[in-house]
Formats: C-alpha cells, structure tokens, sequence
C-alpha cells in the first residue's frame, strides 16, 4: 500500500497539469503589452521610412496592421504501463516493472493580418487635407496652439506660414508666427474657446475669445484680430477651409496634408551628399532664416547602424535615425500618430475573412 502511494501522487498531478490548466487569462497582459509596443514601433519605422523616401522621390506606401489573433495549444499526455511476472522461487516475491511517461507540447500560431493603404482610403489618409476643426479641437484639448498650426497650417487668413517643400519652398510672412504665438498665450490664459453648432447634417465651428481677461491678453486678442481682418466686435468666429476669408467673421485655415506634412518634416533628412551630387535625392531648401519655431524631425544618416536611436531604419544602403535624446525630433513622431488618425475618413476598413482552427 505504501508503494503504490508516491505513485498515485504523481500520477493525479501529471494529470492535472495536462488537462486543468488555463494559459487564456495569463496571457492577456503579457500579449497585449507586446503586440501593442511591436505595433506602435513598426508604425515609426514605416513613417520615417516613408519621410526619407520622400527625398528621394518615392512614393510613400502604408500597410496597416488590421488585426492581431494570438491562438495558443498545450496538449498534455500521460503514459502508464504495468508488467507483472510469476512469482520467483529465487526472490520469493512476485515480479512486477511500472512505467510512468509524461509529455507535453505548446504551440504559439500568431495571425496578423496586414491591409494595404490604397485608393480612396489612401486619399483620405494622405492626400486630403486635416479639417481646420481637428486642429482647434487638438488645441482645445491643451496641445500647444503655436506647435500645432506651424506643422499643421499653410496659411491662416492668406498669412501664410514657412515651406521648406519643393513645391511649395517659401519664406514665411512675418506676421505668422507673431499670430500664433499670440494664440499661444491665449489659450494659455484660458481666453480661447472653441464651439461646435449642428444643423441637420451641416456642422459649423466657432472660435471665441473670452471678455474678462488682463491687459496682456486682450492686447493679444486684439492683435490677432487686427492682423486676421477679424471684426473686432464680432464675439463668434466661423472657422472654415481655404485661402482666403469670405468676411470679417471668419478664420480661415488652408491646412496641410500628411503628404505636405511629411514633405516638409523631409527637409531634416541628412541625405549623404553623394546620393544629391549624383542626382538621387533632393537636396535640402535654402532659404536663410528658417524660424526657430518650426518643428522639425532631425533624421540623421549613416552606413553603420546607430547606437542610441529612437526609431531607425535601413533604406538604399544606408541608416536613417532620430537620436533617442532628440525629445523635438520624437514629440514630432507623437503627433504624426494623432494626425495620422486624425486624417483618417472615419470609414471602417475591409478586413481578410480569418477562420481560426480548432484545436
């Protein structure tokens, strides 16, 4: 009785280890964390990849990651297997030989599914400008409205802001970043408000400023006033898209693009100066004065992998990074994320019908 005591112990825990254990719930906070820091990395990649790429006139080329299905199998077997002899006039005792095998197997088959960035879904993401009511509503959420409108904006009320773009290479107005500025330390004082009026399907968008504030800041609302031709007894301003105001009521905001946007982030690419003398890529704009105020992503370049970087990637034989201490150059890449979802239509994307086996 004795002996078949350790022999039964072993064998109810081997059989509950193959057959009542759970890895589903533990599984969670360990895949989630991952798969969501695997994502948030390569979607870096992909964007400074496609910045660069634009300095060398290729097309930039998105492919989303549209889902993620972790499927886990443990399998568990438990082998056991007796003989017994005639008793042995030369031991006394019955002959008896007991085998006990346990094996286990675990099986990890991730599906990703990747979704390509194309035709309307592609215009939408890169080719049509942000609506002037996303960046007042990023500005009323607190981001800095001096950062945002100098990335974001070409021109408010035909002021027009710096281009360092091909297409568009241009000294700023000087009256541009004095605006927003003064917006900045408005928003600041907790002066500026943003109201949001829906009729039906139309929705319109009003900027306002508010009555009591100190001398300062009503000398800056009245030099953003004075400098956009805003009607200074107007208590409601109608924010819309274009060049130029329609009336002395209005702020009209021409906004950029993710295409735009990344164009001009590109002229902080460090293209090896042999790639621009043979005619590879675009040499750099230049226009002297280039403000302070811009944001700019400082990518740098080099035949070695670098070895503190933020976010890095390989293109035409050479390294592309932004320098892991370079806070400017990775706030960039913060709000690229935020515009990049901000551009977005809003249309739920055609996913890859996936059947998941069962095991």
């Amino acid at each position: 009785m004795r002996a078949r005591l350790p022999l039964m112990l072993v064998l109810a825990i081997a059989i509950s280890a193959a057959g009542c254990q759970t890895i589903g719930p533990a599984s969670i906070q360990r895949d989630r964390l991952d798969y969501a820091g695997a994502i948030a990395g390569s979607w870096r990649e992909q964007m400074l990849l496609n910045i660069v790429k634009l300095r060398y006139f290729d097309a930039p080329v998105f492919l989303e990651v549209s889902s993620v299905i972790s499927s886990y199998t443990l399998q568990g077997e438990v082998n056991i297997e007796a003989q017994s002899y005639p008793f042995s006039t030369s031991t006394g005792a019955n002959n008896t030989n007991r085998r006990l095998g346990v094996t286990g197997t675990y099986t990890d088959r991730p599906t990703i599914s990747y979704t390509p960035v194309t035709g309307e879904k592609y215009i939408d993401k890169l080719l049509r400008p942000i609506p002037p009511q996303a960046i007042f509503a990023m500005v009323q959420a607190g981001h800095p409205a001096d950062y945002i409108l100098s990335l974001t904006v070409r021109a408010i009320n035909d002021v027009f802001n710096y281009s360092a773009s091909p297409a568009r290479t241009r000294r700023e107005d000087p009256a541009f970043f004095q605006v927003i500025e003064a917006i900045r330390r408005i928003q600041q004082a907790g002066a500026l408000g943003v109201r949001i009026e829906k009729s039906g399907k139309e929705e319109r968008t009003f900027v306002f400023f508010r009555n009591k504030v100190d001398p300062d800041v009503e000398k800056d609302i009245r030099f953003v006033r004075e400098t956009l031709g805003i009607n200074p007894d107007s208590k409601e301003i109608r924010l819309t898209f274009g060049l130029t105001r329609r009336s002395n009521d209005e702020i009209t905001l021409l906004t950029r693009s993710m295409w735009e946007i990344l164009a001009e982030l590109s002229s902080g690419v460090e293209v090896p100066e042999r790639d621009t003398a043979e005619g590879r890529a675009t040499a750099t704009p230049r226009l002297s004065g280039r403000p302070r105020a811009l944001p700019i992503a400082q990518i740098h370049a080099g035949s070695e992998p670098p070895a503190s970087a933020y976010i890095a990637a390989r293109y035409r034989e050479h390294w592309f990074w932004i320098d892991d201490r370079d806070l400017a150059s990775k706030r960039i890449f913060t709000f690229l994320m935020v515009f990049s979802s901000i551009a977005e239509s809003g249309a739920v994307p055609q996913v890859p019908v996936i059947t998941i086996p069962a095991n």
